[in-house]
Parts: C-alpha cells; structure tokens; sequence
C-alpha cells in the first residue's frame, strides 16, 4: 500500500520501523479518499519540521522503547506536542501511545509481564470510552509490548484496561493514545511472527496467561480480526470528527 504523494495530504503518518506499517490504518485512509503522508525513520526518512497544514496526526508502534536516546522519538514527541497546540488531533498506536504519554508528560515503563496476541479490553462507560470504543464494554484487540504508560498525563483520562496492563488506552481532549494495535492486519501479525525475537519462545513459556503461542495467534485472528477491524473503523472515524475543517 502506498500513500498518497500529496503535498496538501490530510494526515501525517509518523512510522518508526520498517516492519510496523500503517496497516489497516492505510487501509481506511484510502477507503475514505483521505490523503496521507508516511515518513519511516527506520528507512532514514526525515520527519517533518511541523505537524501545520495537516488535518490529523497519527503515530504507529514499533519494537522500540519510548524511553530509548533516539533523535527521532523526542522529534515525534515535539510534534505531537505541535500538534496539541494547534488543535490537530493526534492517534497514537502502541509505541505511538507511549510517546504521547511521554510528550503531555506522562511516564512510560516495563510491565511485570508483555502482552502479545489477542487479548481482551474492558473499558471504563464513561462518555469518552464509549464514543471512542463503543458501547460494548469489552473487546478482543492485538498487542505486543512490553512497556506501557504507568502514569497518565495531567489531564488524561484512562478509558480501558486489561488484566496484565492497567492503562490500555487514555483519551486527552481531542487526542486518543492506545496500548494496543488497533491497525493490526494479517499480514503484520505473519510478518511478526517470523522474527519474533529471540527471547518470544520463553515468554510463552513463562507468561501463558498473556504471551501467545503461534496457534493461538492464528486462531485468534481467524476469530477476532472483523471485530477488531470494525472498532478501528470507530476509532478512526472519531479521529476524523476531531479535525479541523
């Protein structure tokens, strides 16, 4: 999937490796006729200066941590904080959440245990939660990370959880940062189950109440990817309701 070449673009897409592509994000972008721009730094793409011009702000995940020394995580972190002040909506993916933890000034840590596979959320029914996530309380999301945001930013509110990772998504204003991947495809979870990482074997060992094993991830996409797909389509469609005209 490629993205739109278009300088008047609609969204900016800020993309960390090569392997955690905007997915079904991309998808809907294009379904909806809305141009985007992606720049990956993985691939020694330069950000850009300034989030202005854009409607919308999206940040993807990546095997990174939000905590690393890297010149291109504090430039993410500045723009979503541009973006803030000029009032364009920022989605955060992951590792997109974390940084905007970190930006509105939050803190980001390791979890006593990683989350990968399908998993259940339950959201908290408030207003927030439910026009974001709708009005089940709970649903089956993908994820894989080891760190999360630990402490919200002053003035986030928490709007779902889960067993192993107590802040699953935090909305703040106009801006919604989530702990899972909401943009999850099956070609992303094939593409990441074939390097899993080294230590991925043992962590299903050790952690079988949230580390998934090859089977599981594949039955649980076969079951779970339409319901995950049809709340991305919700969440995305709020993103879009928040940007500017």
């Amino acid at each position: 999937m490629e993205p739109t070449s278009n300088s008047a673009a609609d969204v900016l897409v800020l993309q960390h490796l090569n392997d955690d592509g905007p997915g079904f994000l991309g998808q809907w972008l294009d379904e909806q006729g809305h141009g985007w721009q992606v720049f990956c730094a993985q691939a020694g793409d330069a950000y850009p200066a300034s989030v202005q011009g854009f409607k919308g702000l999206a940040v993807l995940g990546g095997a990174w941590s939000a905590n690393d020394h890297r010149p291109t995580l504090r430039h993410a972190e500045a723009l979503i904080r541009e973006a803030d002040v000029l009032g364009i909506p920022v989605l955060g993916h992951c590792l997109g959440g974390q940084l905007m933890a970190r930006a509105f000034g939050g803190r980001v840590d390791t979890l006593v245990q990683p989350e990968i596979g399908w998993h259940a959320i339950t959201h908290s029914g408030s207003a927030a939660a439910r026009r974001w996530l709708g009005e089940s309380p709970e649903a089956m999301v993908y994820q894989w990370h080891y760190d999360s945001f630990v402490d919200l930013p002053p003035g986030a509110e928490l709007i779902a959880g889960s067993p192993a990772c107590a802040h699953q998504a935090f909305a703040m204003g106009k801006h919604l940062a989530m702990q899972f991947h909401i943009e999850i495809t099956p070609q992303k979870i094939s593409d990441w189950l074939a390097h899993p990482g080294e230590s991925y074997p043992a962590l299903v060992q050790r952690f079988p109440d949230s580390v998934q094993g090859p089977r599981a991830f594949a039955d649980g996409t076969a079951l779970h990817q339409s319901g995950s797909e049809a709340l991305a389509r919700r969440i995305y469609t709020t993103w879009r309701s928040h940007w500017p005209a």
